[in-house]
């Protein structure tokens, strides 16, 4: 059902996002959301975006926000007599400057997020980089949700005594407050093998073997609740759901996941859904069942077809107001504001502000084809890397600098370039290494593998693993052949391009308010589950790594002739990329190992970012 948008309209206006200069959301045809039985507010890869998106009017609600909506959304379920839980599934740390910019980091963002009712959440591959992080998350957020954070398949190593641990719970079991459903939850981690040396995560097909979990599938519980930092498309989340299924045949089983950054939505059988809800605080998912049925004693489930309803709404506060009823005056609590304010000192404090250059347009990751002068790698390709990665001892030296497309997390928008911005770009530090005088025959064919893949490449060393993460595991909705319908919206690339964009389509009325470009979610259940109708944006698929070729000889007088080409190159290429590097070049016909592997330069990408826009984009906007 849409409704439609009359007199509200007018209200959009006069609402603004509650960080200072945050945008005003733009009035939207709305979808309601549908409410069962049993229903779950879902966020997962907000990556510190805590402050909401502050040059983007359709997230720029904050989660100061976020927690009076879940607050008013807690009190409409009382009324209704059914039951809400709020979800967190991971990736919560790193991507944003009220993050990264801290020391140590996360100095506000766990205090912030504590501030939140959780009652199920599970860790992300970004929690496990570094030790660290781990450290903390451990420490802090663990401790700070004692009763809801489930770790199935992840340790902690103690600096102690070096034993190895549970991170937490490897389940829990709950009674629902308003119907009594009582739930038993797992919370899981895809097989991530990148993880810092103090933990330890065990394969999903492994921890299913363990007693705690043979046990925690045979507990017959009225609902089975699998939280995840997995994407929907993954085989992780398959794995489960077959021996759930094979051992509780009708109970219905709730997943959601993450890692993706997309919105999806996946059903596994009739009784059994998943949804995923984004990235970077864009999106808060909605998931409501019906139908469960309680069981009595232990017997085994009985046969019941229970229905799963799925939304995806856009974190502003127009949406946020629709769907409470409540407008800008009824809808902050008392500790939703508390909550913007310690956001807003956080960031003043790390003065998160401050602009240093202009960015003179934008760049985009996917929403512009590569290469193109509009592709935020384009820019790095041409521009960035050639003028800015250098070694002083090897400045003469021929090189190819390699960067991962995944090294990237954000578009850069036109306008002021600030601090915020270069952790919203690249949060990770990562510094760049190289092998030094590679024959340029050898060199020039690591990129094209490492785009390409092939069996040279497996298990663990994956070049998936080197792309943004929608490209990890993609719904097949994702890529798909434009249709004569589809041609009505200017989204998809002519049937036989090389390359297809990504995404939906929209729904739109002669009589709605012209729409604001956005998420068109195609999933399992069909194209109706953003909660605000938009008209597409094109999304476009983008290689594992880029490459730039610097220093290299100048052409001859002579025009008509080709520049030659250099007999031997540093390779240079940012540290995470290393064990596909050490593997292409012995498929190339070099004879390599992590011996011949130096440090090219400290600086990490975001500082290469930052010192390249101070220097060329230093204009005041």
């Amino acid at each position: 059902m849409i409704t439609r948008i009359i007199l509200i309209a007018s209200l959009a206006a006069a609402v603004r996002g509650s960080q200072p200069g945050a945008p005003a959301p733009v009035a939207a045809p709305m979808r309601d959301l549908e409410w069962g039985q049993l229903n779950f507010i879902h966020t997962t890869d907000i990556h510190g975006w805590l402050g909401g998106h502050l040059q983007e009017s359709l997230y720029s609600a904050d989660f100061g926000d976020y927690i009076s909506f879940t607050s008013h959304m807690r009190q409409k379920a009382d009324e209704k007599g059914v039951d809400l839980l709020v979800i967190d599934t991971g990736d919560r740390i790193e991507g944003n400057g009220l993050y990264d910019a801290s020391d140590p980091k996360g100095k506000y963002t766990y205090d912030i997020f504590r501030e939140q009712t959780i009652d199920a959440l599970c860790t992300g591959n970004h929690e496990l980089y570094q030790e660290a992080s781990v450290a903390r998350e451990h420490n802090t957020t663990v401790p700070n949700f004692k009763h809801s954070y489930i770790a199935s398949n992840l340790d902690y190593i103690e600096p102690e005594t070096g034993n190895q641990i549970p991170q937490a719970q490897r389940y829990i079991k709950f009674k629902t407050k308003n119907l009594g459903y009582n739930v038993v939850a797992l919370g899981f981690l895809f097989n991530f093998d990148r993880n810092a040396n103090n933990s330890v995560v065990q394969p999903v097909e492994e921890a299913m073997k363990e007693e705690w979990f043979q046990a925690a599938i045979r507990e017959k519980p009225d609902l089975f609740l699998v939280v995840g930092h997995v994407g929907l498309r993954m085989n992780e989340f398959e794995q489960i759901f077959k021996v759930i299924r094979d051992e509780n045949w009708f109970t219905p089983i709730a997943f959601l996941g993450g890692h993706a950054h997309v919105r999806d939505a996946r059903k596994f059988d009739d009784n059994a859904f998943a949804i995923a809800s984004g990235r970077y605080f864009e999106t808060i998912g909605w998931m409501s069942v019906d139908g469960i049925k309680k069981k009595s004693g232990n017997g085994p489930s009985t046969e019941a077809t229970v229905s799963f309803k799925r939304r995806y709404i856009d974190n502003n506060l127009f949406g946020l107001h629709y769907h409470t009823g409540l407008n800008e005056t009824t809808f902050p609590t008392e500790h939703g504001r508390n909550v913007t304010k310690m956001i807003t000192e956080g960031r003043k404090a790390l003065k998160l502000d401050n602009s240093f250059g202009c960015a003179p347009q934008d760049l985009w990751m996917s929403r512009a084809p590569y290469p193109n002068d509009n592709s935020i790698f384009s820019w790095l390709e041409t521009q960035v890397l050639p003028t800015s990665i250098t070694n002083e001892e090897r400045a003469n030296v021929s090189r190819l600098a390699i960067v991962n497309t995944g090294a990237i997390r954000f578009d850069i928008f036109k306008g002021a370039f600030t601090r915020d911005s270069t952790y919203l770009i690249s949060p990770f530090v990562s510094k760049f290494n190289y092998i030094a005088d590679v024959p340029y025959a050898v060199a020039s064919k690591v990129l094209g593998l490492l785009n390409n893949g092939g069996p040279v490449f497996g298990g663990a060393l994956d070049t998936k693993y080197l792309n943004v993460p929608e490209q990890m595991a993609p719904s097949p909705f994702l890529f798909e052949t434009a249709t004569a319908n589809d041609r009505a919206y200017p989204f998809f690339v002519e049937d036989g391009a090389t390359q297809k964009p990504l995404g939906g389509q929209a729904e739109r009325k002669k009589d709605d308010p012209e729409l604001v470009g956005g998420y068109t979610t195609r999933d399992d259940l069909g194209d109706d589950g953003d909660d605000a109708v938009h008209s597409p944006i094109k999304f476009y698929a983008v290689p594992n790594c880029i490459q730039a070729a610097i220093n290299f000889p100048a052409p001859p007088p002579d025009a008509g002739s080709p520049p030659a080409d250099p007999a031997t190159v540093d390779l240079v290429f940012i540290d995470y990329v290393q064990p596909w590097i050490i593997t292409a070049l012995k498929f190339s016909g070099g004879d390599y190992s992590t011996d011949d592997i130096k440090v090219y330069t400290n600086s990490t990408l975001t500082d290469v970012i930052a010192g390249w826009v101070k220097e060329h984009w230093s204009d005041d906007c």
